[in-house]
C-alpha cells in the first residue's frame, strides 16, 4: 500500500507565525431612553447638592462652610460633588445665581398695562410668600450683599440692575399717567424689598417679639393686610 508523501509548506511560509484573527469590538450607542434617564439622575443629584449647599451656606456663611459639610448633608462623596462643581466658590456662585433668579421672578410680572395698585399688591403677597417658603435663600442673599457681594457683582450690575431699571420705567409710567403719587420709583422698590424680606432675614427676631412667623396663616394674612395698607395708601394719588 503506497503512503502519500507528507505535504511540505512552501519555503516562503516556513517560520512565519500565523496571526490570530482580530476581533473587532463594536461600541453600542446608548439609547435615547437611557440618555434621558442618565440626564435626569444627574440633574437630580445636582439639585440635591445645591439644596444642601443652600442650607449650609445660609447657616454658616461661605467662609464658615466646607464642601465636606455640603457633601455630608447631600449624602454624596466629596469626589462626586466635585464632579458637578469644581470648587466651593463655584458651588456658592451657582447657589446665588439660582436664588437671584427666583428672587427676581415676581418683579418680572410688573408691566405697564396692569393696574398699579393691583400689581403692587400682588407683588407684596408674592414677596411675603417667598419670605415664608424660602427664608434660607433670602438670608443667604442678604448675607452676601452685606459682605459687599464679591462673587455676584456681575449679576447685581446686570440682571438685577437691568430688571430694576425696567420696572422703574413702569412705575414712572404709572406716575406720569396720574395713577400713582409722585414718588421715587427706586425708593418704592427698596421699601417693598425691605418690608417683605424682613420676615425672612429677621425671622428669629419677629418670632421672639410676636411669638409668630409667616408659617402661621393668620399672622401671614395680618402682615399682608398691614403692608398693603401702609404702602398702597402712601402711593395713591393725592386728593385735594
Amino acid at each position: 500500500m503506497n503512503k502519500k508523501p507528507p505535504v511540505t509548506e512552501p519555503a516562503s511560509k516556513r517560520g512565519r507565525k500565523v496571526k490570530p484573527e482580530t476581533v473587532v469590538k463594536t461600541t453600542r450607542e446608548p439609547s435615547a431612553t437611557s440618555l434621558k434617564r442618565r440626564m435626569r439622575l444627574m440633574e437630580g443629584k445636582r439639585t440635591l447638592i445645591l439644596d444642601a449647599a443652600l442650607e449650609i451656606f445660609s447657616r454658616y456663611g461661605v467662609h464658615g462652610s466646607s464642601l465636606d459639610q455640603v457633601a455630608s448633608l447631600a449624602d454624596v462623596s466629596k469626589t462626586n460633588l466635585l464632579y458637578y462643581f469644581s470648587s466651593k466658590d463655584d458651588l456658592y456662585l451657582n447657589v446665588l445665581r439660582q436664588l437671584l433668579e427666583v428672587w427676581l421672578s415676581p418683579l418680572v410680572h410688573f408691566t405697564a398695562d396692569k393696574e398699579p395698585v393691583q400689581a403692587i399688591g400682588a407683588y407684596i403677597k408674592a414677596k411675603l410668600e417667598m419670605s415664608r417658603d424660602h427664608p434660607a435663600e433670602s438670608r443667604l442673599f442678604c448675607m452676601e450683599v452685606m459682605q459687599g457681594a464679591p462673587l455676584i457683582q456681575g449679576e447685581l450690575q446686570h440682571p438685577l440692575r437691568d430688571t430694576v431699571q425696567a420696572k422703574v420705567a413702569v412705575i414712572q409710567h404709572w406716575i406720569d399717567n396720574g395713577q400713582l403719587a409722585p414718588i421715587n420709583p427706586h425708593h418704592l422698590i427698596f421699601t417693598l424689598w425691605a418690608t417683605t424680606q424682613h420676615y425672612a432675614d429677621f425671622r428669629t427676631q419677629v418670632e421672639a417679639v410676636t411669638g409668630k412667623t409667616l408659617d402661621d396663616p393668620v399672622f401671614f394674612e395680618e402682615v399682608l393686610a398691614s403692608l398693603r395698607s401702609m404702602i398702597l395708601d402712601g402711593i395713591l394719588p393725592r386728593t385735594a
